[in-house]
């Protein structure tokens, strides 16, 4: 067995914690440093394709995430100007049969959640608020981790997991900011009974239309219904908790068929984030330190994976380091080098999914033709290759 160990986790985000849980369930000791004054997370809903739930499965959370979860029965898309069909795909048993593990959708801190009470399980976790990283400085024997107010934290080995502006990458990998994608999200939450019957589906539902689409869908077993509405706009700002532009969003939607914009006429008040990402880089360690999640490989939300992906870093992580007997350096080698092309791959296809959401013209029609056709490996079907998912016990044998 591996020696046990004295990481720190530079974020406490649903990666961090995630990396936290799994790495004390292999021994080690881990201190997650949140630099807010409380932890939690900051959004809506969302969607968990089966390849989480292995990871879940893996973990022994299942049954955690699936109390606060709620499972469609499909996933569609339609035109947002013509209310047209382009495609539905049926989750449920198909999904299971497909795959071994469901479909769903969860409130972003409903799955925080999960993992800070599975955090608070593990007697090797200590969780500390208002630690903001500012730098830190590694040699052969370990880490030290600078904190705002002059704090150090030490270690054997830091883990960044500290989002897209992450500091410890600008360190690790040096790439400036990231890639500004001219796209930005609104996002809002409806009560269950606040939404019209004509207006619900039980499915996840995405308008798609010019430079804009709508995604609906219930969330925390159907009480809540999540609407996430993304345009194209030269509007920038560095935040997760912007509020939105109201009268900029109902001018993007303005020739959208009446039901969306009924629905998005619910709303009063929408927050908003511009949507980035970087590209994909095929080493993000340096010695004894490494990155996990958006601080790795951010990523567009058009494939809804950037928590899964983050999940799956953890488990390979704790999987690298018991492959490496207690070697932090080799470890982290072994994690990115199983990691960069499968990540790399879902920052590259979220960026042309994009494309397919937002298609006009000739793109829109092909788009449309396609995916009704029912004869090509587009949707859900061409994303085989992510929903089936890793076998992180597997990896390093």
């Amino acid at each position: 067995m591996p020696s046990s160990l004295n990481l720190v986790i530079a974020g406490g985000g649903i990666g961090g914690l995630a990396a936290a849980f799994v790495l004390a369930r292999k021994g080690h000791r881990v201190t997650v440093l949140e630099q807010s004054a409380a932890f939690g997370e900051i959004g809506a809903g969302i969607q968990l394709g089966p390849n989480i739930f292995r990871m879940f499965d893996y973990l022994g959370l299942t049954d955690a995430v699936s109390r606060v979860a709620y499972f469609p029965p499909g996933l569609g898309m339609n035109d947002v100007r013509t209310g047209e069909k382009v495609v539905r795909v049926p989750l449920g048993d198909t999904a299971r049969a497909a795959y071994g593990f469901p479909y769903g959708v969860i409130y972003r801190a409903d799955l925080h959640d999960v993992f800070l009470k599975a955090c608070g399980s593990q007697p090797g976790v200590t969780l500390r608020t208002s630690s903001k990283v500012e730098s830190f400085t590694q040699d052969a024997t370990g880490v030290k981790v600078f904190l705002t107010g002059g704090e150090t934290v030490p270690g054997d080995a830091l883990i960044g997991a500290d989002g897209l502006w992450s500091r410890i990458r600008e360190a690790v990998v040096g790439d400036g900011k990231p890639r500004v994608s001219g796209h930005i999200a609104y996002r809002a939450v409806l009560k269950r009974e606040d939404v019209p019957a004509h207006l619900w589906s039980d499915d996840v539902l995405l308008w798609g239309g010019e430079k804009t689409h709508l995604v609906h869908y219930p969330l925390r077993r159907g009480e809540l219904f999540n609407l996430v509405a993304v345009f194209h706009s030269n509007k920038y700002d560095e935040g997760w908790n912007t509020f939105g532009d109201t009268a900029e969003l109902n001018e993007r939607f303005a020739q959208a068929v009446p039901q969306v914009r009924e629905l998005l006429g619910k709303i009063e008040t929408w927050k908003m984030w511009v949507l980035c990402d970087r590209e994909p880089v095929k080493n993000w360690s340096d010695g004894r330190v490494t990155l996990l999640g958006d601080a790795a490989h951010p990523m567009l939300q058009y494939l809804a994976q950037g928590a899964g992906q983050a999940i799956e870093d953890a488990v390979v992580l704790g999987e690298a380091m018991h492959a490496s007997g207690g070697d932090v350096a080799a470890a982290f080698l072994k994690y990115q080098g199983a990691r960069y092309l499968r990540t790399g791959r879902v920052q590259l296809t979220a960026r042309f999914y994009g494309d397919i959401y937002h298609a006009s013209g000739v793109q829109r029609e092909l788009r449309n033709r396609m995916f009704q056709s029912g004869t090509e490996s587009a949707g859900f079907a061409g994303l085989k290759w992510m929903y089936e998912g890793i076998d992180p016990p597997t990896m390093f044998r």
